[in-house]
This record gives structure tokens, sequence and C-alpha cells, in this order.
């Protein structure tokens, strides 16, 4: 079975120039030309690693993701019922939004919006048509895994007796609010989220053991600024589905499409392209400084030959 193994993982290899060459990317900050270059490294050889996993691995992760990600709904639907009514009691509801991402994030759990950006890198890099398709596979598969977790999660909040009847009501209104949102708006939101997982992402190579302090804080201002995720919308829009309130039809619009929509564009066309071009003067020096020093080496063995 492991020579299978070793032929499927060469089957998914991503292309670029450090692989032609036999080389390693690159992530040392003192041998880049910035700091930039350096975070942009870290990401793109962790998106490498994404796009090349087995697809069965990703779609278990992601589904597990899914159902971390239920975790959100039900921190804040308890503290809409406890906090609600205390002075910030708005403040405290949301962070429970932030639960769900710390789970799925610290646990190295496949989530959807995290890789519209991890895993775009390396195809802004070497866009052929190889990287394309395995970024569409990893995004295809990951999103699947992502919609059967939340599945799962929403259909057991509603028929398992475990939450009381305020808490159960309190799941209803919060996701009775995200419904209000027309599709253009759904859209919108969805774009301002996409953009801040994608700037939560950028963030943690720098962010070291402070990497949970990010999270809370990105994913709390997600939820205090009411924009729609893919993922965590999910749970809510389902649990109203599997509930009778809404019909499956409901679902896919105005919900799913404008938000998954909103969220690509966020997190890779925004995101994504910006900070791949601020960096690619760096990369172009880069590739100047070597050639010279390779052309330097090759002139003092022609003169010490």
């Amino acid at each position: 079975m492991k020579p299978q193994t070793h032929h499927d993982s060469e089957d998914v290899e991503v292309e670029s120039e450090e692989k032609q060459n036999g080389e390693e990317i690159e992530v040392d900050e003192e041998r880049l030309p910035s700091q930039a270059m350096a975070t942009h490294e870290v990401i793109r050889q962790e998106g490498e690693k994404e796009l090349e996993r087995d697809a069965m691995a990703l779609l278990w992760s992601a589904i597990a993701a899914g159902l971390s990600m239920g975790a959100s709904l039900v921190a804040k639907g308890i503290f809409h019922v406890h906090l609600s009514e205390l002075p910030g009691g708005f403040l405290l509801e949301n962070l429970g939004y932030t639960f769900g991402f710390v789970i799925v994030i610290l646990a190295r759990q496949q989530l959807f919006t995290e890789n519209t950006v991890t895993a775009v890198l390396p195809i802004m890099h070497k866009p052929t048509l190889s990287n394309i398709g395995l970024l569409l596979r990893l995004w295809g598969v990951v999103l699947a895994g992502n919609l059967i977790g939340t599945a799962i999660a929403a259909w057991a909040f509603d028929v398992m007796p475990v939450f009381d009847e305020p808490t159960r009501e309190a799941f209803l209104k919060i996701s009775l609010k995200v419904m209000q949102n027309p599709p253009l708006e759904m859209f919108a939101n969805a774009i301002i989220s996409g953009w801040l997982v994608a700037t939560m992402v950028w963030m943690f190579p720098a962010a070291g053991s402070a990497k949970i302090i990010v999270i809370i804080l990105m994913t709390w201002l997600i939820a205090l600024a009411d924009t729609t995720h893919i993922v965590v919308g999910t749970v809510e829009i389902l649990y109203l589905v599997f509930n009778g309130t809404l019909h499956w039809s409901d679902f896919f619009w105005p919900f799913a499409l404008p938000t998954l929509a909103g969220n690509i564009c966020g997190g890779t066309f925004i995101f994504a392209l910006l900070s791949h071009a601020q960096i690619r003067n760096d990369m172009s020096n880069k590739r100047k400084a070597e050639l010279k020093a390779q052309e330097d080496n090759e002139k003092s063995a022609k003169k010490s030959a």
C-alpha cells in the first residue's frame, strides 16, 4: 500500500520553480528582501502542502471542521440567553461566535475560507493549468466536507434533546437574523468576512504564541460587523431548514450562493491578489540578486582556473 500512496502524492504535486530546481521555498527573513515576502513564502509553503494532501484526508478534516463550527452557534445561543440583558451583552454574545474558529484553526482542520488565501498563493506564483486544477480540487473537497459537517451539526441541534427551550429560541432568532439580508447585502457582507479571514491567516506567521488572540479578535470582529460566513452561516440556515422554518431552496438563494461568491472575492480576488502584488517586486529583486551572485561565482571560478 505504501508505494501506491507515494505514487498518488506524485500525481498531485504542485508545480513551482523551487521544485523544478530541486530546492525548498526560502522562508528565512534574513535571506529575503522584506518581512512581507517572508510572510508570503511561509503561507505559500503551507498552501503547497494543502494542495498536495490526499483527497480523503482533506474530506474528513473538512467534515470535522464543519462539525466544529457548530460550536459558534451553540456558544452564541447560550450567551444570548444568559448574557444579553447585561451591560455590554451584545459584545459578550458575539464573543461566542469565535469558539468554532478557535477549535477549527488550532485543531488544524480544513476550513474553506482559510483556503481562499493559503492555497491560492502557489497558483499566483505559478498559474499553470495543473496548479489551478489542484486548487479547484481542494476547494471542492473542502467545501463539500464543510457543508456535510455543518449539516450534521444543524440536524443534531434540532433533533437531539440537548438544549432547553430558551436556547433553541435563541438559535432561531440568531439564524433568522442572517436571512434578513437580501442577496446583494449577503454578497457584500461576505466580501468583508472573507477579507477578514484572509487577513487573520496572513497574521499567523508573525503571531507566534499569540495566535489564539488573533483568531478571537478577528472572528469577533466578523460577528460584531454582522457579516456572513459560508460555513458558520450554513449551520444557522440549515438549522432553520431542519426545523421546518425555511425551505431547502432558501438555503441556496438568497444565502449560500451570494455568500460563497463574496467569501471567495474577499479572500482571493481582493486580499490574496493585493498581498501577492506587494511582493512581486521583492521576488524580482531576489531573482536578480541570485543571478548576480551566480555570475560572480562563475567569474571567480574562471579566474581561479
